[in-house]
C-alpha cells in the first residue's frame, strides 16, 4: 500500500505541475465546462487520501453516489440520517466545488414503506387519502432534506428517469399513486425549498429516439408552466460504439433548443461486451457472471485502451462543440475500482469506464481527454511530460486489476 500511495502522489504531482501549466481537467475545460465526479463516502470523508487528492486536484463539481438517495438519509418514517450527507456538503464546500444534489424523487433506491400505508398495503391512485398521503410525504422529505442545504447544495436532482425506454411516463409507484403531476410537484416543493438552487431532471438513454420525444414533451411541458427546471442531465452511461455521437449531439441540440441548460451527469463507457440487447442503465435489469461478459480480468489490453481513449476524445469534442449550453460534465466515479459497472448488471465483472485505473494512475483516456481541451495553453514541454507519463502508465495499467 505504501508504494502505491507513493507512486499515486507522484503521478499527481506531474500530473499537476508541468512547465508551470496546470494539466488538470479542471483547468484544461475552465471557461466551457465544470468537470465532475460522483463520489463515495472514502473520498469525501478522506479515509482514501489518493483518492480525495485526485478529486481536489482533477474536479471543480461533486456528486453523491448514493448518500443523498432517499433509502440512505431517510430510512424510516420521520428518520432521517444526515451523518454522511453533511460530510458530503462539508467536502464540497472546503474545496471550493459546485456540489450537487442526487436524487430527490426516484423509483429506485426509495424505501417501501414511502408508497404504503400505515398498515402495509400499497396506496392507490384511486384513493383520494393515498395520494394526500404520498403528496405529503413528498413534501415533507423535499423541504425537510433541500431545506437543510439551502445555500450549500448548489443544484439538485429533483426527478431522476421517469422516462421508459419505451417512451411513455415510467409505471412507477410515483405514476401509479399521483399521475404526471407528480413531476411538477416535485420541482415546486423543490424551488419552494430552495429558489436560488438549480433544478435538473435527469435520466439515461436521452439518445434513444422514442425516449427523447417524450423527454422533450415532458421538459416543454413544464416550461410552459412555468416550472422552475434550469437543466436536463444526460446520464452518459456510454458504450464504446453505441450511441453515436451523432446522436449524443443531437439530443443535446434537442433540449438547448427548449431554453434549458443540458449536464452530462453520470458518464462513463463500458468497455465490456453488452449482457443483452437493451444495453440501457435500468438498474433493476441483472445477469450471471459468464467468462464471455468478464474478458478482462486481469487488465485492459492496450487496443482497448486506445479504442476507450478515442471514444473519450470524440465525446469531449462534441460537448466542447456545446459548451455553451453544457454547464458540467461529471464522471460517475474517480477510478475503475469504485465504479457501478463492475456489478451492473452483472455482478462481480472487471470494468475499466473511467479515467484513472484502479491503483489511481491516468489511464490513456485521461490524455486524450486532457488532449482536447482548449485551455490553457499547452505548452512543448507540457506535452512531452504526458506523453512520457501516458507511455510508462501504459504498462502498469496491465496489471492494476489484479492489485
Amino acid at each position: 500500500m505504501k508504494i502505491i500511495f507513493t507512486f499515486t502522489i507522484s503521478a499527481l504531482l506531474a500530473l499537476t505541475v508541468c512547465a508551470g501549466e496546470p494539466a488538470t481537467l479542471k483547468a484544461g475545460f475552465k471557461g466551457d465546462f465544470l468537470i465532475g465526479a460522483a463520489l463515495n463516502p472514502s473520498q469525501f470523508c478522506e479515509s482514501n487520501l489518493v483518492e480525495a487528492g485526485i478529486v481536489k486536484a482533477q474536479f471543480n463539481a461533486i456528486s453523491p453516489e448514493n448518500v443523498l438517495k432517499w433509502e440512505h438519509i431517510h430510512p424510516q418514517p420521520g428518520q432521517y440520517d444526515f451523518s454522511l450527507a453533511d460530510k458530503y456538503v462539508d467536502f464540497g464546500q472546503r474545496n471550493q466545488m459546485f456540489v450537487v444534489g442526487h436524487t430527490l424523487v426516484w423509483h429506485a433506491q426509495t424505501p417501501d414503506w414511502v408508497f404504503q400505508d400505515r398498515r402495509g398495503r400499497e396506496l392507490s391512485g384511486t384513493n383520494a387519502d393515498d395520494r394526500a398521503l404520498l403528496l405529503r410525504r413528498m413534501h415533507d422529505h423535499i423541504f425537510t432534506v433541500v431545506g437543510r442545504y439551502k445555500g450549500k447544495i448548489n443544484g439538485w436532482d429533483v426527478v431522476n428517469e421517469a422516462v421508459a425506454d419505451d417512451g411513455k411516463l415510467r409505471d412507477s409507484p410515483w405514476l401509479r399513486v399521483l399521475g404526471s403531476y407528480y413531476i411538477r410537484q416535485a420541482f415546486e416543493f423543490a424551488h419552494a425549498a430552495d429558489p436560488q438552487a438549480q433544478l435538473y431532471y435527469n435520466d439515461y438513454g436521452l439518445e434513444n429516439p422514442g425516449k427523447l420525444t417524450r423527454a422533450i414533451q415532458l421538459v416543454s411541458r413544464l416550461r410552459s408552466e412555468r416550472v422552475k427546471i434550469f437543466a436536463v442531465g444526460l446520464q452518459g452511461h456510454y458504450g464504446l460504439e453505441t450511441p453515436s455521437t451523432n446522436e449524443i449531439d443531437h439530443a443535446i441540440a434537442a433540449f438547448a433548443s427548449l431554453g434549458v441548460k443540458v449536464m452530462i451527469s453520470e458518464l462513463d463507457v463500458d468497455v465490456l461486451p453488452s449482457a443483452w440487447a437493451q444495453n440501457n442503465a435500468d438498474i433493476s435489469r441483472n445477469f450471471a457472471l459468464e467468462k464471455r461478459l468478464n474478458p478482462y480480468p486481469d487488465g485492459l489490453p492496450p487496443d482497448m485502451q486506445n479504442k476507450l481513449a478515442d471514444r473519450y476524445a470524440n465525446l469531449f469534442k462534441v460537448f466542447l462543440a456545446h459548451d455553451r449550453v453544457i454547464t458540467r460534465v461529471t464522471f460517475w466515479g474517480v477510478e475503475d475500482g469504485d465504479s457501478w459497472l463492475n456489478n451492473w448488471p452483472v455482478y462481480g465483472r472487471t470494468d475499466y469506464p473511467l479515467l484513472f485505473d484502479r491503483q489511481c494512475w491516468p489511464k490513456p483516456a485521461f490524455y486524450s481527454v486532457i488532449a482536447t481541451a482548449p485551455g490553457p495553453e499547452k505548452s512543448e514541454e507540457t506535452d512531452a511530460a504526458l506523453n512520457k507519463m501516458s507511455k510508462s502508465t501504459s504498462a502498469a495499467d496491465q496489471d492494476s486489476a489484479a492489485q
